[in-house]
């Protein structure tokens, strides 16, 4: 078979099987068949990359990252649905549909609490995803939607063109690990799964998308070239047809059945694999809604054929029992409340976070106190409201100082929390470590929380520097490891050494810089050296760096922990060079360039890559340090100042012949 024939055979294959496993839920190929197959198709692509399609489940992992997302104007609005909050309000929206459409039939959902997207093909290939927005214009995010395995990539037998709408969710197992990954790295916990997708979806980089393992119920057809419908339930079908996965739903024709269906979805709510925060009632007759009257028909908030019916959030009284004060990685004391264990949202809930000093002094929180608890977001639960005190109870006041090493502590000035000052505390070396060793930091197998905590508790590590003073012959004396795991640890720690300095950054924790943070700021200093003497200015010229994040940076650098962790890394071995784009000549060497507007033959991404490959810089601003203004279609404000501070001005033509110059 021909190098084509088989890559369009194991791409309809790899399509297939995703379609069953992602969509279908019924699996006929192994991971190992899957994984097999897709390297297969991977070695292909690069052999022979005039067959590889940008649509390849190849590329569904997460493709470069963007500076920005560019505005998108819908080719059919996006529009919100209104809200009635009892059975009353959904009967009285009921009447006015049957004053046009007395034998009015509808259609049932679940509303998915998620992220409403706009899925476009053309000629059966997925072409664009963007984000509701305004309902008019949204942000083209197609990048992450590609990593999402349940969105096709091809349709057979679809329109010439199609557009559907769909609800980008993170289902419940994925937000859970989600939030334990972020509590073991000392991050914030995301409120709910709404605002991990939406999160999600709008990163800049579709690889942070492509590990949140995302998915999609599709609700609407939008636009259909050539193909007409009588019922938005057959549109549903159409779509299931073309192997979109759908939304589930439920036809009924009289109130008191739409009432029970809405009450029992509402009842079953938390065995759902999603979260939902209502059910919708449409109309389902598509010519029922076009003869609507104007008082009945769309408006430039909502369609009058359809409502969403809110549930409210679940509330259960309980009994504090006790406060407790955890110590983050930053030093933040967090207080928790201990409460009797009672059932909420789907789950038993055995404490709930109390976020600080303020929030327990404006409720008048008191140990012993009987609450109202409630799952914030369907998902962390917290205290609403005291019901009554004990007689004898307290006004509860965190501690002064830190519960594990007794420093005091100080308010926070930017932020209404307490914190531990102290660079040392034992509690913030724990989580320190857990950072500084996971995943996207310096990626160390085998140091989970609880051989760090031996290590800690046997008096190996009082610093991550420490890690890298470990031997075999010092594990070996931990019940924990055997020769064998011992020197494999050692192995591994030393191997880290050599990763590129942005793993480095991201891993000393400092506040408000992430992985991606991190990259940006070392394809501007590639070296520690420079990152140290950079200044608050300088860093604010990146693009996404606004001055809190610059001055974040310049004092956790300057703080003197900080300067002699660097040192002790710096003589372990630590690299202390950015491995990132290897610059193939310094044709742009000194040159700083903004990028502004739609490109039309390549994303800015790439033309971000192709500056950093020859030397230049790219900054998020104009300034008169700026060399050159890329500017686009649509270019704005950033084109305005260029203007006004005489800065030259490249077309993109421009721009490829100065890429070309020799």
């Amino acid at each position: 078979m021909e190098p084509k024939q088989q890559i369009e055979q194991l791409t309809r294959e790899l399509e297939h099987a995703g379609y069953l496993y992602y969509v279908l839920d019924n699996p006929e190929m192994s991971d190992y068949d899957y994984d097999h197959k897709l390297r297969q198709l991977e070695e292909l692509e690069a052999q022979y990359p005039q067959y590889a399609s940008p649509l390849s489940p190849t590329r569904r992992v997460g493709g470069q990252a963007l500076s920005e997302f560019v505005k998108v104007r819908h080719a059919v609005p996006l529009e919100s649905l209104q809200d009635v909050f009892s059975f009353d309000e959904l009967r009285e929206f009921d009447a006015h549909v049957r004053e046009e459409e007395p034998d009015a039939e509808y259609s049932v959902e679940p509303k998915v609490d998620g992220l409403s997207v706009a899925l476009e093909y053309v000629d059966g290939q997925f072409v664009r995803g963007a984000t509701r927005g305004d309902g008019l214009i949204g942000e083209d995010v197609t990048e992450n939607l590609k990593t999402i395995r349940s969105i096709p990539m091809t349709l057979e037998h679809a329109p010439a063109r199609l557009i559907v709408r769909g609800e980008v969710f993170m289902p419940r197992a994925s937000f859970e690990a989600l939030n334990a990954e972020q509590e073991k790295l000392g991050k914030p916990l995301f409120a709910n799964p709404r605002n991990a997708a939406a999160g999600s979806v709008r990163q800049l980089d579709p690889g942070v998308a492509a590990k949140r393992k995302l998915d999609i119920l599709v609700f609407n057809l939008q636009l259909a070239e050539g193909v007409t419908f009588r019922t938005h339930s057959e549109t549903l079908d159409y779509l299931r047809a073309l192997k979109f996965k759908v939304i589930p739903y439920t036809l009924c024709r009289d109130m008191d059945k739409a009432e029970q269906l809405i009450t029992q979805l509402g009842e079953t709510r938390y065995e759902l694999p999603y979260d939902i925060d209502g059910a919708v009632m449409k109309l389902n007759s598509l010519a029922g809604r076009e003869r609507l009257p104007p008082r009945l028909g769309s408006t430039a908030k909502f369609p009058r054929w359809a409502a969403a019916f809110k549930y409210p959030p679940e509330i259960k009284e309980t009994v504090l029992q006790d406060i407790v004060v955890q110590v983050g990685r930053t030093g933040v004391l967090t207080p928790r409340a201990i409460v009797a264990p009672v059932h909420l949202a789907g789950t038993t809930v055995p404490a709930a976070t109390l976020h600080n000093q303020d929030f327990i002094t404006d409720k008048d929180i008191r140990i012993g106190d009987t609450v109202r608890i409630r799952k914030a977001g369907e998902i962390i639960p917290e205290v609403l409201r005291v019901k009554s005190h004990l007689d004898d109870a307290e006004p509860y006041h965190l501690p002064e100082q830190c519960p594990v090493c007794h420093t005091p502590a100080v308010r926070d000035p930017d932020e209404a929390a307490l914190r531990c000052p102290n660079p040392d505390c034992p509690a913030q070396l724990m989580k320190r470590m857990i950072h500084f060793v996971s995943k996207d930091a310096m990626n160390i197998d085998g140091l989970g929380p609880q051989n760090l905590a031996a290590l800690q508790a046997n008096d190996l590590v009082h610093s991550v520097a420490d890690l890298y003073a470990l031997t075999p012959e010092k594990l070996t004396k931990l019940d924990r490891f055997a020769e064998k795991s011992a020197e494999n640890l050692v192995r591994a720690i030393a191997t880290s050494k050599e990763n590129s300095l942005d793993r480095l950054i991201y891993a000393l924790g400092i506040r408000g810089i992430g992985s991606r943070a991190a990259k940006l700021l070392c394809e501007h200093f590639p070296t520690m050296d420079a990152l140290l003497n950079a200044t608050a200015a300088e860093i604010q010229e990146i693009d996404g760096f606004g001055e809190t994040m610059a001055e974040s940076v310049v004092s956790a650098l300057a703080e003197s922990h900080m300067r002699q962790l660097i040192e002790h890394l710096q003589a372990a071995g630590c690299n202390m060079t950015y491995h990132g784009t290897a610059v193939e000549d310094t044709r742009f060497a000194g040159m700083t360039f903004v990028l502004t507007g739609t490109l039309s033959t390549m994303k800015r991404s790439e033309a971000k890559e192709l500056i950093l490959r020859y030397g230049g810089k790219v900054s998020g601003s104009v300034s008169k340090k700026t060399s050159f203004v890329v500017a686009g279609e649509a270019a704005g404000s950033k084109l305005d100042k260029a203007n006004e501070l005489g800065i030259p001005v490249l077309s993109e033509d421009e721009f490829r012949q100065k890429i070309n110059e020799n």
